[in-house]
């Protein structure tokens, strides 16, 4: 999770974070470079001093000034398409696990496992534990397996929702009435904290979504003991 201080993205928990990661260090590696030349060049034009009265054209300037920005946007733009086809990519699913936003709790089923279902309810700051973290602790996390392709169903009951977790680099909207898909694949064991990114109302970003992340063992011997 996010902690003070933290100013680049959260470490990634699964692969498609970690392309996430690489493809925003590569864009702003681009950035810094356009924005570094292009202050060189402003900060020169205040100190040159030559004057070319009959210069009316400048053919070859303008033709690299047109070309290289393009060839700049394929470097960004082809990256970016290859990222978002991944992100798409659904791929045999161990578990499927369907989301439903409600105002103002998650409601999750596993329809794998004799339907299992439970709601999760953000816990109260008065209820709270000494080493739970305000406003991000749940009552009832998803338990999920860790090195195992999970599908994600996301749905709303009332207004739009947005299931978020930043180290999985999920981002789903539930939309009443609309059913969206995505898979993860989470490779270490852990607790990853997300909330709803929608504008669905006040009080809206206390929604939070707790996954944790456990051994397949552990998650059959979980799964045992809802069923029993």
């Amino acid at each position: 999770m996010s902690t003070w201080a933290n100013l680049g993205l959260q470490d990634s928990a699964s692969p498609l974070m970690e392309q996430l990661i690489f493809f925003h260090d590569h864009a702003l590696l681009i950035l810094v470079m356009i924005t570094v030349l292009v202050g060189y060049l402003m900060f020169m034009l205040f100190f040159n001093n030559y004057v070319n009265r009959f210069l009316l054209h400048g053919q070859l300037i303008e033709m690299i000034w047109t070309i290289l920005p393009a060839i700049i946007l394929l470097f960004i733009a082809l990256p970016s398409l290859r990222l978002l086809y991944l992100l798409d990519e659904i791929n045999e699913p161990s578990v499927t696990l369907k989301s439903i936003g409600h105002q103002w709790y998650w409601s999750y089923e596993y329809s794998d496992f004799n339907n299992i279902e439970f709601d999760s309810y953000m816990i109260p700051t008065n209820e709270l534990a000494t080493d739970g973290f305000r406003l991000l602790d749940v009552d009832n996390r998803v338990i999920l397996p860790m090195n195992s392709q999970i599908r994600i169903l996301v749905t709303a009951a009332d207004v739009i929702h947005s299931w978020t977790v930043p180290a999985l680099g999920v981002k789903v909207d539930g939309t009443p009435g609309r059913l969206n898909q995505t898979n993860f694949f989470i490779n270490r064991p852990g607790l990853f904290y997300g909330q709803c990114s929608e504008i669905c109302g006040a009080n809206h970003s206390f929604m939070p979504i707790v996954i944790e992340s456990v051994p397949v063992n552990y998650f059959i011997k979980w799964i045992s003991s809802n069923n029993s």
